[in-house]
Parts: structure tokens; sequence; C-alpha cells
């Protein structure tokens, strides 16, 4: 049964606006003979199902968060995971061993171990597991983490350090695999289930802080001589794995040489990707023509250069992003930290970042950027079982993209990033709704 009404939830530049509803528009019949101004629902053209969306739970979100008052640190619990009070996230991602978003270098074994007789996950268990348990309890039996690592090891590397590249040495392979193996079942003990794993963060990327290089037969063939198999023979086959986990320009590559290898591929599950190098949406869609089995993931994106505080461009390129992505197949969202100081860190090589929530530790305050809000006009209302389906819109003025969710409603994303209103006429099942959207705004329409 269609609805009368549609909801609207708008967040608009220059106004209080903020996920605010605004009074609903009203359906009437179609039963005009003019050209209109139309965006369209075609609900019985169905796309891809939604996973989920979030953001990473660092060392650096935690450490972030504990400087807080216990009053400021469960505002911003809340106005992550919880349904309705918050935005909605479900799906998270964490390091295994160090990133840049950690305050040093660190690895789970000490020294030189390729036994791995050393290893434990008591670094973590000082702040990351007790932010990923806060954010589990909060979201309940839908919470879904996945682990990336940024590098192996000093030991296993060819540079002998974390940081600056470097590869993993061939003789270490097996151990590094059977390192993801210790670390999944140390987690498990811990009470986190680990829902899916990354190869390696930014696979091409030589960088200042821990990083690792990859080719692409070389990630191709550890997944399918090492890791895929230890997974396997201690019994976590269930565990995703993707590959890549790098910018979009070079998506479709590393797809086709992982992909091509079908006894690589048999232990993948999909690709993810950055959004450093720019839009490439038609990249994503390449990869699921080819190859429409395999999960397109969105595992990172911020805004980078330290806190930009009061910027609506960053929620902008946050909407922009994410609607191209969806449209053109992307599953699952995470967002980079959840949380972080007024520097923009902690971070142990000083590349300083924006994130949605900046927590003021000097003043123990909540500050709530503009990318928070257009991020949960997609996570809160696209829910994780939700479809996309067809749509078109009358001109590229605005942005859209249509889901429909497991409980029948259909949500309609418009986004504006023009200097100037746009009126919009909703046709969905034979009826009209007209509505606008104002100058630099993001609405999302619900409607059933």
């Amino acid at each position: 049964m269609s609805s009368t009404t549609v909801r609207v939830i708008q967040t608009a530049q220059g106004t209080g606006d903020r996920l605010t509803e605004l009074q609903p528009l009203s359906f009437r019949p179609d039963s005009e003979e003019k050209e209109m101004e139309l965006i369209n629902i075609y609900e019985d053209l169905e796309y891809q199902e939604i996973e989920g969306f979030g953001g990473a739970l660092t060392e650096a979100s935690a450490v972030t968060l504990a400087k807080l008052s216990p009053a400021r640190q469960q505002e911003i619990i809340d106005a992550y995971f919880h349904p309705e009070h918050g935005i909605g996230y479900t799906l998270c991602r964490s390091h295994i061993q160090s990133c840049d978003f950690s305050t040093g270098n660190y690895a789970y074994v000490e020294g030189v171990d390729p036994e791995l007789a050393t290893f434990n996950i008591s670094r973590d268990q000082e702040s990351i597991l007790p932010l990923i348990k806060r954010a589990a309890d909060s979201v309940g039996e839908s919470f879904r983490l996945f682990s990336s690592p940024w590098s192996p090891p000093a030991f296993m590397k060819t540079n002998g350090e974390m940081n600056n590249g470097g590869k993993l040495k061939p003789e270490y392979r097996e151990a590094w695999a059977n390192m993801f193996v210790k670390y999944i079942q140390a987690y498990a003990e811990a009470g986190i289930d680990i829902w899916a794993v990354s190869v390696q963060n930014e696979a091409k990327a030589k960088q200042i802080w821990d990083s690792c290089i990859y080719t692409a037969e070389e990630e191709k063939d550890f997944v399918r001589d090492y890791l895929g198999p230890a997974l396997e023979a201690a019994g976590l086959g269930h565990v995703k794995i993707m590959i890549w986990d790098h910018n979009k320009e070079r998506v479709y590559d590393r797809a086709k040489t992982a992909f091509n290898d079908q006894e690589a591929a048999k232990y993948i599950w999909g690709i993810c990707f950055h959004w450093y190098s720019g839009d490439h949406f038609e990249a994503l869609s390449a990869v699921h023509e080819r190859f429409p089995d395999k999960k397109l993931f969105f595992s990172e994106g911020c805004q980078e250069g330290g806190v930009h505080l009061g910027s609506w461009n960053t929620g902008e390129r946050y909407g922009h992003d994410i609607i191209g992505n969806l449209n053109n197949w992307m599953s699952s969202w995470t967002d980079w930290n959840i949380v972080l100081d007024e520097q923009g860190g902690p971070n142990h090589v000083g590349n300083f970042c924006d994130a949605p929530v900046i927590g003021d530790t000097l003043k123990d305050e909540v500050i709530y950027e503009s990318s928070f809000y257009y991020i949960g006009h997609f996570s809160k209302y696209i829910r994780p079982g939700a479809v996309r389906v067809g749509s078109s819109r009358y001109t590229d003025k605005f942005e859209t993209t249509a889901f429909r969710n497991t409980d029948g409603t259909y949500a309609l994303v418009v986004l504006n990033r023009t200097d100037s209103e746009l009126p919009y006429t909703l046709h969905f099942r034979d009826q009209l709704a007209e509505g606008s959207i104002p100058a630099h705004a993001i609405q999302t329409l619900l409607f059933q």
C-alpha cells in the first residue's frame, strides 16, 4: 500500500537544518499532461543489496574518546551507533597492528619471532578493544567489524621497518598469514568476531607511516597460497577476504588480476577502495560488469590536511562520493576515524586529518562537522539489507540515489551542490509529490 505523504529530512547550509524533519510532501494522482521536473523511481529495477555503513575504530579515535568526560563519550557513541537518536552505523573497520592513526608503531610479536610465540593483542586491549565493544554493544547483533593491516612486523619486511613501504619477505608469507589467524582467534576470545579482513591497506603506497607494497600478482598469490588456506585450515573460512584497499583509479586492474585466477578468486569476497584519487565511479561498474559475484566496498575516506571546522565542502564531498559509489554497485561503506582531537590526531607521523566528529579534549566539547550530517542522510535511512532501485532525474544539477529497505520504505537521497534552489516532482506508482531542495543541501525522502 502506498503512503499518501513523503517524509523529508534535510541538512542545508545557512540554516539550522541538520538531519531535520520538515513538513511532509503530499502525493496526488499523476494526471498531468505537461512536461514536469521529475525524479522517477523505478521500483521493479533492482541492483545491489547494502551490507551497512560505518566508520573506523582506530587507536586515535579510542585515545581521543577516552580523554573526554563520560557524558561526552556516550554522546559520541550514541551519535554514531544509536539507530534512532544517532545515524545508525552498523559496520566498522579497525587496524591489525599499528597504523598512522596510532600513537606509535607496534606489532603483536616481539623481535624476530617467525613462530609467533610472543603473539599477543595486549596493546589493542588498552583502548581499541574497549571502544569496539562499546560500539558492538550499542549496535547489537547486526554489528560487523572488518580489519586491515598497514604493515607486517618489521622483521618480516624487506626494509626492516614498519614504515616507509618495503615488501613482505617471501619466507615470511606463511607466518604473516598465520598472524591473521591468531588475530581473529584472539579477538574472538575477547568477545569480538571479525567479519572480514583486507590483505593490505593501500597496497601501492609507500608512506612515511606503516605501509607495505604488494603488486597485484603478489597480493593474489598471497591470498591463494597462504591467507585463504590458513583461514580455511583454522576453521575461519567464513571470514571474508578483500583485496586492494586503495584508490579507485586502479580498482579494475587489481580486480582483473585477482579474479581471473580461479584458485585465488574462490577465497576473495570482494575488493575495497578509497577516494583519494578522484571519482572513478565508472571503474566500479566496470568491476561489477566483469565480475558480478564480487562485492565492492568503500573502506576509507577522509578530508585530509587537519581539521576543517565549519567547512561545508567536506559534507558535499562525502555526499557526492557516496551517491556516485552507490549508483555504481558499492554495497558497503566505512568512513575513516569516527572521532579525532582538536588537532586532527593523534597521529604518530603528523598526518592530521578531519573527522565527522571532533572531540575537543581541551574544552571537553563535541563538534559535529557537516560530513557527519551528510553521511547520516545515507546511513540512518538506507539500512542493511536495503536494495538499490532504479531512478532518474531531470537535471544533473543535483545527484540522486534510491533504495528500498527491508520494511518496504523507500529512501531517495537528493544532493544539491549548486548555488540555487532546485524544484522537483517525485514520481512514484502513478503519484506525484512536489518539492524543492535549497542551495548546498541534502535531503532524504522517505515513502512507501
